[in-house]
Parts: C-alpha cells; structure tokens; sequence
C-alpha cells in the first residue's frame, strides 16, 4: 500500500542510455504541522521489547500496512537508527560504537531555575563545574533509547483521513 502511492520517473541508466521507469523511492510528504501539533489526535505509547512500527499498527490500527503512518507521526525516517534497539542489538551496538561503556561521555549539572529537574550537558570536562555529575556512555546511550520508546501514535478514527492526505501528497510530485 504504501510505495505503490510513490510516482514513478524515467531514469537512464549508464549501460545502454535508454531510460527506464522506476518508483521514485526518494519523494518524502510528513504530515501537516497542524495535525502534527493537535494533541488530541494523539495518545503517547511507550515502545515494549520487540515490538516493530508494524506490529504497532496491526494492535493499534489492524493493518501492518500503515506502519507508515507509526514512522511519519514520529518522523523516522530511518528505522534503523530512529527506532528502538531491543536489547540485543542495543548491547552490540554499544559494544561496537564504544571501547568502554563505562568511560564519562559528558557532565551534567541540574537546571538552577524553572524546572530544576531538568540537566544541562556541561561538555566532557567538568573543570568548570566541580560538582557536575559523570554521565556514562552506557547511561547516555540508555536515557537516548529511552527517548526513542516514547512515541505518538494517531488515533484510529483518523487514519482514513491521513492515508487519503498522504495519496493525495504524493500524487503532487514533482521529482
């Protein structure tokens, strides 16, 4: 359902010149910023172990098909580096990307005013602020994929609406 909405294009080859019609898999719509910032057309999810934008939209939606829409209301656009890491993956990922998790990625000290719960990245040197605290590679990468289990998803009864705007979006293609 979803690429056969993208437009198709000529695109010549270097081999023999003549150009063929390919899916224009490059042409990108995100939804409107105003049902992006209408917050009663979303509830907040929390992303559980395993689970995949596809597996969110059968339970939520009955449709794998609209995983698209999972992704474009949380514009991930790379499902690989946008999307949650099961733990698996998160560990092999930390052991490839660091050589010890457990070194200082940066310092933080706690907002002084307004929302004092909320940390200020003070750089990977505490120098200036003796009593920052150390925030490990391991923690920083941990509080990112926190980040990323939070997701919005569209209520259902909107869903016809959307897919018709995104049909109607990608038919508008230039490229």
């Amino acid at each position: 359902m979803y690429f056969e909405n993208f437009p198709l294009i000529e695109f010549a080859t270097k081999k023999d010149g003549d150009p063929k019609i390919v899916t224009n898999l490059l042409r990108r719509v995100s939804l409107r910023s105003a049902i992006k910032q209408n917050i009663l057309m979303f509830d907040t999810y929390d992303v559980k172990e395993g689970e995949s934008p596809e597996i969110i939209a059968h339970k939520l939606y009955g449709d794998v098909e609209l995983h698209w829409v999972v992704c474009m209301a949380n514009d991930i656009v790379n499902r690989y580096h946008d999307w949650p890491l099961n733990r698996n993956q998160f560990l092999a990922y930390i052991k490839d990307k660091y050589d010890n998790p457990n070194d200082t990625h940066h310092y933080e000290i706690s907002q002084t005013s307004g929302d004092t719960t909320l940390k200020i990245d003070v750089g990977i040197s505490n120098e200036d602020y003796p009593t920052a605290t150390a925030v490990t590679n391991m923690e920083y990468e941990e509080a990112d994929q926190d980040k990323k289990r939070q997701i919005r998803l569209l209520d259902p009864s909107f869903i016809p609406r959307v897919v018709e705007e995104f049909q109607e979006l990608m038919k508008e293609s230039v490229i």
